[in-house]
């Protein structure tokens, strides 16, 4: 077993969902709430930005990169707007008038770029949780301006990504597929099931998540299937040794 409870835990935690050009999430800054508090129960030192603009997103990433060495478990998690384009996974900031699918790379948060760079510090272990699988519409660059409600793309869900050696990224939801953003609850669907599960004290991360699947597909009667791609060297890894509080 790789145990981590003697390594430094860093976590940096963003939800959006004050998003200015519409499309809001109102699940958004509870999920980032309640993962924080859980997250510092089981001894993890905490980053959290609520509603962030992408120069804050990207101040705050390259901040939490910096403070980043070779024995830490890193984990980020992100809950808010998502989507691809081309090949790649963008994080979608608070400020998001008048983002189309050109201004992606320049107007949003290339996540595959924010793995890469984490990894180049080489920590013990990288995790993302990304709840961030909800259909969000994009402009097109081409769009007709007399008629910008028009043929509009609806890019659905995340791609897979490069899981870098010593890395886990869980998915809300199977690639290309939309997440509940849990309405009328207060957490989205995925969240909700990693809340209940993380913090058992002793499980292997895989674990976690392979309940985190079964609790979101039962809720949704398979409708919603949470994806994990993986590249990890220990057999057994837990994120809790044991809780500092009550939980």
């Amino acid at each position: 077993m790789a145990t981590t409870g003697s390594r430094r835990k860093l976590a940096l935690v963003i939800g959006i969902g004050e998003y200015e050009g519409g499309q809001k999430l109102p699940n958004a800054e509870n999920d980032a709430n309640e993962m924080s508090a859980v997250l510092e129960k089981i001894g993890f030192i905490v980053t959290k930005k609520l509603h962030s603009a992408r120069i804050e997103m990207r101040f705050a990433l390259v901040a939490f990169e910096e403070s980043i060495t070779s024995s830490d478990v890193v984990l980020f998690y992100f809950a808010g707007h998502g989507t691809q384009w081309e090949n790649h996974n963008y994080l979608i900031p608070k400020d998001n008038n008048g983002i189309d699918n050109a201004s992606l790379k320049t107007r949003a948060i290339d996540a595959q770029k924010v793995l890469d760079e984490f990894s180049v510090r080489d920590p013990f272990l990288t995790i993302f949780l990304l709840d961030c699988c909800r259909t969000y519409d994009v402009r097109s660059s081409n769009s007709n301006p007399r008629n910008p409600t028009g043929n509009e793309p609806k890019l659905n869900g995340l791609k897979a990504m490069d899981a870098k050696a010593g890395s886990l990224i869980a998915f809300a939801c199977a690639a290309g597929a939309t997440a509940d953003d849990g309405i009328g609850q207060k957490n989205g669907l995925f969240t909700k099931h990693l809340l209940k599960h993380i913090a058992i004290p002793k499980q292997d991360i895989r674990t976690t998540l392979a309940l985190v699947t079964d609790g979101v597909m039962a809720e949704s009667n398979s409708r919603q299937i949470p994806f994990v791609n993986l590249s990890l060297r220990y057999p057994h890894i837990p994120l809790c040794d044991e809780l500092s509080g009550k939980y």
